[in-house]
């Protein structure tokens, strides 16, 4: 297989896309790695299995449709496998294992036939257990490399910090000719709407020069601005706490002009069909509740 990511919207050939069958039972409080899934298990409204595999298969028949080659990880039995974008993350050529929560390792074995098709060469995974970041985190736009972090003393001590800055100076050596810019997040376990859980929770670009951003998901003002000066302040759609709460900013691109967004995302689909961009619609709010949606539950190998 002959990798290829540049970018988060070019056109889209060969994903891997997780799974929701055989997900187990309803976690324990004390087994959750973010507010928002505590949040659904005290409520009682954790999601079902069922629910969720219909979901994953909407989202299979648009990538059917588009004529994209899809990969699913091996089952585990009694196994949440659905977060693939967690476990490793393609740049460039380059398929890298990321350095996730020890409770997880298993999902990297279970797409280890993706793994065997991929030039031993091209496989990366980092020297040491103290670098930390997941695929969520990390953006290719071009020549630039977005990572979101967390800065906080508290890291060693926060689940839901997931990149530290071992882990931005890690793809700093593999990309020495991009641009490496990170961004410090805000975090919390006990409020989803103030958790930034990765980047792609709270910005994504999309189409050609436009992106999906939430303000307060950024510790450091500057860094938000950053980005508003690099996209342009037209090019940005703002979203709001309660729209980052259901994910908004975590939608999936397979091409500039062709993205797949949660059904109820009204004022979001709205704006992305104003510049013409065609909206396959899923439905997702299920799967949403683990704060995590649809470019969390994918990893991009090929794009032209």
């Amino acid at each position: 297989m002959n990798l290829n990511i540049q970018n988060e919207t070019s056109r889209l050939r060969a994903v891997v896309l997780g799974t929701a069958i055989s997900n187990g039972p309803v976690p324990k409080v004390e087994e959750a790695y973010d507010p928002k899934s505590i949040e659904h298990i005290k409520a009682g409204t954790y999601p079902k299995e069922k629910d969720m595999v219909t979901e994953m298969d909407a989202v299979a028949k648009v990538f059917e449709k588009y004529d994209v080659k899809i990969y699913r990880p091996q089952v585990i039995q009694d196994y949440n496998q659905i977060f693939a974008r967690d476990i490793a993350l393609v740049i460039e050529d380059k398929f890298i294992k990321a350095n996730i929560l020890p409770d997880r390792e298993k999902e990297i074995k279970a797409i280890q036939h993706v793994i065997d098709e991929i030039d031993s060469d091209k496989v990366y995974k980092a020297p040491s257990d103290d670098i930390h970041f997941e695929g969520g985190d990390i953006m290719i736009h071009n020549d630039h490399i977005f990572i979101g972090t967390y800065k906080g003393e508290d890291y060693p001590d926060c689940i839901v910090a997931r990149t530290n800055m071992k882990g931005v100076a890690y793809i700093k050596t593999l990309f020495p000719n991009k641009t490496v810019k990170e961004f410090d997040l805000n975090k919390s376990m006990k409020d989803p709407r103030d958790n930034a859980l990765h980047l792609d929770c709270c910005f994504q670009p999309v189409g050609k020069d436009k992106a999906i951003i939430h303000k307060e998901g950024f510790r450091d003002p500057l860094d938000y601005e950053y980005l508003v000066d690099f996209f342009g302040k037209e090019n940005l759609f703002h979203i709001d706490k309660n729209e980052m709460y259901h994910m908004n900013s975590n939608i999936f691109s397979i091409a500039e002009d062709v993205v797949i967004s949660e059904r109820n995302f009204t004022r979001l689909n709205a704006w992305l069909r104003s510049f013409n961009i065609t909206v396959e619609e899923v439905p997702y709010a299920e799967i949403a509740k683990q704060e995590g949606l649809l470019r969390c539950s994918t990893m991009p190998l090929i794009r032209d």
